[in-house]
């Protein structure tokens, strides 16, 4: 599944097997900035530059549900598929939707606003959201930003729980380039995920690292919610050296203890050099990591100059 602005912006289904398109999903008149499939079922939905959210079914052509916004949208289901979140910038909101009911108003809309960006400028510079993904236990919600911060919210109450920090954010495209007054979202997107057990999230950061957060450890709290009181701020439990240019996508395999992050360079499996790291958990409970670099299948090869590919193992269970 994929978006496309060849000809227009149609969504179109491809067949990997037999290397043809299934179908073809029209509707939206601006560019499709987010697209999530259902985990429980064959529908799912698209958030476009016109300003929409559409919900599809993989059977039929046509959306089967239209939001209209005041701004163009990030969205998320949760685990169940039976919840959905959609992210509206210019307001600063993420609305939480039933999937049964989503044509009627979301049952709770969370503000997000950090108290300690006040701290820095006045007025706050806004947060540009750039992702939403819910943990696997479906309780909270992480906000992908494209500024030098990411979110965890509570995702029942809308709590802000935690800021995490250490990266450098990929609103900008080059290290060297100025901030703008203004957040605009740059290369970000798909660079922060949460681990499959949702105790970790790991992150790019326009200076090619991969940056690290333990997040088994986040404050509880429920209540009448306070926009000013400060979230936790998270340092990285560890920062790994990657790609010579920025980290722009970052993913754990669902089954197995390993992630892959992808930069700005064209990647050939067959004959690219790749790095590998290799994490284990030593006794005094701080993760070390050693790299193994050369050609595909020879560990034997010299250390890569410019690294392609990182593939990032974990040995989380230890």
């Amino acid at each position: 599944m994929h978006a496309s602005t060849k000809e227009d912006d149609t969504i179109r289904y491809h067949s990997l097997h037999d290397n043809k398109y299934l179908q073809y999903f029209k509707g939206h008149t601006g560019r499709v900035v987010s697209l999530e499939v259902s985990p429980i079922d064959d529908g799912f939905m698209s958030g476009s530059m016109d300003k929409t959210v559409r919900l599809w079914d993989l059977r039929a052509p046509s959306c089967r549900g239209l939001l209209n916004l005041p701004a163009s949208p990030v969205i998320a289901y949760d685990s169940t598929g039976l919840v959905f979140a959609v992210g509206v910038n210019r307001y600063s909101r993420i609305l939480l939707y039933d999937q049964a009911n989503f044509d009627k108003d979301p049952f709770l809309t969370i503000t997000l606003e950090d108290p300690t960006l006040a701290l820095v400028s006045y007025p706050p510079r806004p947060i540009y959201m750039t992702s939403l993904a819910f943990s696997s236990n479906g309780k909270y919600i992480l906000v992908g930003c494209s500024g030098d911060a990411h979110y965890i919210l509570d995702a029942f109450e809308g709590h802000l729980l935690a800021k995490l920090e250490g990266h450098v954010g990929l609103e900008r495209r080059r290290i060297d380039a100025p901030q703008t007054i203004d957040p605009t979202k740059g290369n970000s997107g798909e660079e922060v995920s949460w681990s499959p057990d949702s105790k970790y999230v790991i992150s790019g950061s326009l200076n090619g690292k991969i940056v690290i957060w333990d997040a088994q450890n986040l404050p509880v709290r429920s209540g009448t919610l306070d926009l000013k009181v400060h979230p936790t701020r998270l340092q990285p439990l560890a920062s790994l050296d990657g790609h010579p240019g920025p980290s722009r996508c970052v993913r754990f395999n669902p089954r197995l203890a390993m992630m892959v992050s992808a930069g700005a360079e064209l990647v050939s499996l067959s004959r690219s050099l790749h790095c590998l790291y290799v994490m284990t958990s030593l006794p005094t409970g701080i993760l070390a990591a050693r790299s193994v670099s050369g050609q595909r299948g020879d560990r034997k090869g010299t250390i890569a100059k410019k690294v392609r590919l990182d593939f990032l193992q974990f040995n989380l269970w230890l």
